[in-house]
């Protein structure tokens, strides 16, 4: 393995690279973790430490590292095309190829696709769709978008008020007029009370009190994750979209299917709301059609949508230089064809789904954790100062403690990326992923959770 100077690398990354995200005075102050290389499901720092990635580098590397395919299609299409707009009408045999892919494999609706470079500029794309679409119905008055507090819906002025993350609507200044926000499914925060069905129900039915307060002939669409990723592994109850789903044709609004995480496999389905029952007439995609490669995302465009937009009104007067780029187009062709050889989404929904969703519940016996839950390959766990009768009589960590992030330092430690959400650790392993190697991830779990429990004890923050 090629030496590197960790130190240095540090010092230039301090001086240099401003990191999404980041306290940089603090990460100045600790120094960057490097990375150097990865292979399957494992990544190496340049301190030689071996660490299992179970967070698939940020939801995305869905077939592993060091693909030799992926590096072998990207070099040939560079060889023979490394870039050409899609402006003026001309377009390359890439991107159309792929589009013609994504149409097969999404659900029989969708007919068009959208290329974008990422899953932010995806949601701006559906931003302007949205509203085009209405403006072409000669409804022009249905702008507003309905969308989800503690959502991700990316980090652009577009994608950050379409989410409903407090910390970055505080430092975003004014955001984008029209969109507003209903609350979250999560049955831990809100369904004291209820079964999990009943309680789906009454969220979904937040999304028609607002309908009605904002009035439905200025609705234009509703947007959603179909599970919470970013926002700590929200998975609704199974009641919640079917729900969701008529509120949306009783109105006549859009809906809007999210799938930057939950696309390709990672749910267990080539998209998430097929394995949801959702029926978007819009879906948003990035991270694992290229499983991160190579940058790429993009809109699915449901013929409702997609039947307006290409026969009323002219030019659609959106777009990017990368739209449709060769390399990208490229990468995620050979990208899909590793998943369909290696039968991985099917993998996740018969054989690994249904394994990581016993071993890592499991994890709810340990003594720090409250609750556990997973759906396909994204899970999550709940650390609690103490356990009471049911998961709502738990007693809560103050998030002034830090505990979470306290937690992700020991899982660096046992070898294993574990994500922190305030006090809910976070995974979405690699859809490679063997039974093997779930238990090697949930015994390098298992260690950190035991060595978070000793340092809380030790300093007195557990409840007696």
């Amino acid at each position: 393995m090629q030496t590197i100077d960790t130190g240095a690398i540090q010092a230039l990354d301090a001086a240099h690279y401003l990191h999404p995200f980041t306290d940089h005075a603090a990460l100045a102050a600790a120094g960057a973790r490097v990375m150097v290389r990865g292979d399957g499901i494992w990544l190496w720092d340049s301190e030689n430490r071996r660490i299992l990635d179970a967070m698939s580098g940020l939801w995305c590397v869905n077939i592993g590292y060091g693909r030799q395919r992926m590096s072998d299609a990207v070099y040939q299409q560079m060889q023979t095309l490394p870039f050409y707009n899609s402006f003026f009408n001309t377009t390359n045999v890439p991107a159309v190829t792929l589009a013609a892919k994504l149409v097969a494999l999404a659900p029989p609706h969708f007919n068009r696709v959208f290329f974008t470079g990422s899953g932010s500029e995806a949601n701006d794309t559906i931003v302007r769709m949205v509203r085009r679409y209405w403006q072409l119905m000669a409804q022009p008055e249905r702008h507003i978008i309905i969308s989800r507090v503690n959502a991700y819906h990316g980090s652009t002025i577009a994608g950050v008020s379409l989410g409903g993350m407090a910390g970055m609507h505080a430092q975003g200044g004014p955001l984008l007029p029209g969109i507003v926000h209903i609350d979250q499914p999560s049955y831990l925060e809100h369904g004291q009370g209820m079964t999990e069905d009943e309680f789906g129900v009454v969220a979904a039915g937040w999304l028609e009190e607002r309908i009605k307060t904002i009035g439905p002939h200025n609705v234009a669409a509703f947007i959603a994750e179909p599970v919470q990723g970013a926002g700590g592994v929200i998975i609704p109850p199974t009641s919640y979209w079917a729900e969701i789903g008529r509120i949306c044709d009783k109105y006549g609004i859009l809906l809007v299917a999210d799938e930057v995480i939950c696309g390709f496999g990672r749910l267990g389905a080539w998209f998430g709301s097929t394995r949801m029952g959702i029926r978007p007439d819009l879906i948003a995609f990035a991270k694992g059609v290229t499983s991160g490669y190579i940058p790429l995302g993009g809109v699915l465009v449901g013929d409702r949508v997609g039947d307006v937009l290409t026969t009323k009104g002219g030019d659609f007067n959106h777009g990017f230089t990368y739209s449709g780029h060769p390399v990208a187009c490229a990468a995620a062709l050979e990208n899909i064809r590793i998943i369909e050889d290696e039968g991985l989404v099917t993998r996740v929904a018969e054989d690994t789904g249904p394994y990581l969703n016993a071993a890592f519940t499991a994890l709810a016996a340990h003594p720090l954790v409250g609750y556990a839950d997973s759906f396909g390959f994204v899970a999550g766990l709940n650390l609690v100062q103490s356990k009471g009768a049911s998961v709502h009589a738990h007693t809560l960590f103050d998030g002034d403690l830090g505990v979470g992030m306290l937690c992700r330092t020991h899982m660096f430690d046992a070898g294993v990326i574990m994500r922190a959400v305030g006090e809910r650790m976070i995974i979405a392993p690699p859809l490679v992923m063997t039974r093997a190697d779930i238990d090697e991830m949930i015994r390098r779990i298992t260690l950190a959770l035991d060595a978070t429990l000793a340092e809380l004890q030790t300093k007195g923050l557990m409840a007696e």
